[in-house]
């Protein structure tokens, strides 16, 4: 029987793995997905509740005071900026803005996941480069991948799920290594919790013509569940961006709470301070350990680990679970928690040491 038939790039696509969120049983600790552990400012709070009276009429399309108010928190003019449904979203219409078929896309491996999958339904080709042997990007290494097919480059910083940054030095001396038909994406999702002085200095950045930054509100702004993002870069650059932007992706919620947050800035940015501490604390707690943990800059720390699944299996099968995100072969992410959560997973780690 003959039935219609997807694009092999859809049928071939990775699936793509959430964060685990736990079943029966005991409520788990759940550090499988790189979210605030805090719940949302009262004042996001209220201004999502004043939001829900309206759900029965149609966002603005074009979001013009979120993209506003964004582009003031920058520093830029509005139409420098582009707003979607996370920075996944943002992140696919770049690609579907700026990739032919078979355009080439580079990006390290291991990073984030959705980098495939986005390459793939854009109809472009995947070019990975291995990371360094200490997880970070070998930008060399993808500067000599880019060849005249390749459209686009992504650079993570500090990247996921490995977590270590890319520093300012690195960064230039590689824009400059990258002919200027070529587009850099440098995706900074984690950029609030970086604390590395050599990091790449995030809107610095924006000096060159071909750069895009990209970033989220859910991670250090605590909106996960409202998917909203955007990308920064030149105007004429954006521009076909933003023609590629799903109608009414950024629902009236999301753009209210994107306002609400920003003018809640200094008081959701002392959540970040209070999850950096722990992350600083956690991290050569897990070395003393005997763990191999890369760098970390972002909300998470990595486990390089051969038998990932079965760490992740371990230690969700404790009385009280502890879910992680296991990638398969290659390592285990772990999301910094309440300090409460983080004793546990101590515990925990303490009991499974290598």
């Amino acid at each position: 029987m003959t039935q219609p038939t997807p694009r092999p790039q859809v049928a071939a696509l990775p699936a793509y793995v959430p964060g685990a969120r736990g079943g029966a049983g005991a409520p788990p600790i759940k550090l499988s997905s790189n979210e605030s552990p805090l719940g949302p400012l009262p004042s996001v709070a209220e201004a999502l509740a004043r939001a829900a009276a309206t759900a029965h009429r149609y966002p603005d399309m074009a979001a013009v005071a979120a993209h506003e108010r964004v582009a003031a928190a920058l520093g830029v003019e509005a139409d420098r900026v582009v707003l979607g449904a996370g920075s996944v979203g943002v992140l696919a219409h770049i690609l579907q803005a700026f990739c032919r078929p078979a355009d080439e896309v580079v990006y390290a491996w291991r990073s984030f996941e959705a980098y495939p999958i986005l390459t793939a339904l854009a109809g472009a080709v995947a070019v990975p480069v291995p990371l360094t042997p200490d997880a970070r990007h070998d930008l060399p290494a993808m500067a000599r991948a880019i060849t005249d097919r390749t459209r686009v480059v992504l650079v993570c910083s500090p990247n996921n799920p490995t977590g270590p940054v890319v520093t300012a030095d690195e960064f230039a001396e590689f824009v400059d290594a990258v002919p200027p038909h070529v587009l850099v994406v440098l995706d900074e999702a984690y950029t609030e919790y970086v604390r590395d002085p050599a990091a790449v200095e995030r809107l610095s950045a924006l000096g060159r013509p071909n750069v895009v930054i990209l970033r989220t509100f859910s991670k250090a702004y605590g909106l996960a569940g409202l998917r909203v993002g955007y990308a920064v870069g030149p105007a004429e650059v954006m521009a076909p961006v933003r023609a590629c932007v799903t109608p009414f992706s950024v629902t009236e919620a999301a753009q209210t709470a994107v306002i609400a947050s920003l003018d809640a800035a200094d008081e959701l940015l002392s959540r970040v301070a209070a999850t950096v501490a722990e992350r600083e604390r956690v991290v050569p707690a897990v070395r003393a350990l005997g763990w191999d943990v890369p760098s970390a800059e972002g909300n998470f720390i990595w486990l390089p680990h051969p038998d990932a699944q079965g760490l992740a299996a371990a230690l969700g099968a404790l009385p009280s679970p502890i879910l992680v995100r296991p990638f398969a072969g290659e390592g285990v992410r772990i999301t910094i928690g309440t300090r409460e959560e983080n004793d546990a997973l101590l515990e925990a780690l303490e009991a499974l040491r290598p």
